[in-house]
């Protein structure tokens, strides 16, 4: 069975995205979600906003594996037994 690739890295992020911040790709991020959860969009709306939203979800996520490395080269290794 074919596991599926996360969300993050099957869309990509537009060139505009780019250079947002990750508190800028959040809090917009947020503000979509809640105009999705509210309802009264129409059809096409939503789409697009929803499109908007996963290219945000994306960016956020960018920032956050950018993160994870930075902290995982500063990390050193612990000193195994089998060193001593």
């Amino acid at each position: 069975m074919p596991t599926e690739q996360p969300i993050h890295e099957t869309v990509s992020v537009p060139p505009e995205l780019a250079s947002l911040s990750y508190e800028q790709a959040r809090d917009e991020l947020v503000q979509v979600v809640s105009r999705l959860e509210a309802g009264g969009e129409p059809l096409e709306a939503s789409l697009a906003l929803w499109e908007r939203g996963e290219a945000l979800a994306a960016r956020c996520q960018e920032w956050l594996d950018g993160a994870r490395e930075r902290l995982d080269a500063t990390r050193v290794p612990a000193p195994s037994l089998d060193d001593e």
